[in-house]
């Protein structure tokens, strides 16, 4: 196969979640893969703002998939953004300020906390590093912009109840402890499909890299699809080659595999 483009997630994928570093196996190999022409996308459940950790390879990136699909950028153009209508985010976010729990409510150009404290200190500032949250953004600021994504820290039990609070949407969990809840239709999935149109490439030209619940649409939709090793079971059953471990330099076996044998 000739891939033409590679999409990669990034927690646990490009990053690892103990060294909040992209291996540097990983570099290299994404840089032989851009000099041969091959396109590098990337593909998160980080809105925009917080993509703050691929430095060592961001002048390779040719686009974005954001927010789990929500939002797709390519050469810094916004070519697809779809919006939860604003009365179903108002409904979790009236549940959240009712309830307790802690949500992150991201807008298409910034965001904010619900209810900050330790759940979001523990999962977004200390485990995934992040560092700026929207601390002085107001809620009414963000929510008066199109809402792309809404990220409540609440168990699966709970994820059930909420739902149907939010019909047109869907609900992508990566990590045990929090959803990502997008439109209806924006998965990473849908969005790689869009991006193949937009480069006018066919998805069977694609491979994409994953590691979370969030990830089985991509690998799916992908020509290729790439578990990595630290992926669980079922994410690892949607793909169709699993690779090691994000610390195990699986990025750069799995590239080395199919795109570097000669």
């Amino acid at each position: 196969m000739n891939y033409k483009t590679l999409f990669f997630d990034v927690d646990g994928t490009l990053v690892s979640f103990n060294t909040h570093a992209i291996p540097q196996s990983a570099i290299e190999s994404i840089t032989l893969a851009k000099q041969r022409g091959v396109k590098v996308f990337i593909s998160t459940g980080r809105p925009m703002r917080l993509i703050n950790n691929l430095g060592a390879i961001e002048h390779l990136v040719d686009g974005y998939i954001t927010a789990n699909g929500a939002c797709c950028a390519i050469g810094g153009e916004v070519t697809d953004c779809r919006e939860i209508p604003k009365h179903e985010a108002g409904a979790l976010v009236e549940a959240a300020r009712r309830e307790g729990f802690a949500m992150l409510v991201v807008g298409e150009k910034e965001l904010t906390v619900v209810n900050d404290g330790d759940d979001i200190d523990r999962y977004f500032r200390r485990m995934l590093d992040v560092k700026d949250l929207g601390e002085d953004t107001s809620l009414d600021t963000v929510l008066a912009q199109r809402i792309v994504q809404l990220t409540p820290v609440i168990p699966e039990a709970d994820e059930r109840r909420l739902m149907p609070l939010l019909p047109s949407c869907v609900s992508a969990r990566w990590f045990p402890a929090f959803t990502d809840i997008t439109a209806r239709g924006a998965d990473k999935g849908t969005a790689l499909k869009t991006v193949a149109a937009h480069l006018g490439i066919s998805a069977e030209e694609t491979m994409a890299f994953g590691d979370g619940g969030n990830d089985k649409s991509i690998l799916q939709a992908a020509g290729t699809g790439i578990a990595m090793g630290n992926a669980p079971d079922d994410v690892k059953a949607a793909a169709d080659y699993v690779t090691a471990s994000v610390d195990d330099d699986g990025v750069a076996k799995a590239i080395r595999k199919f795109l570097l044998r000669n």
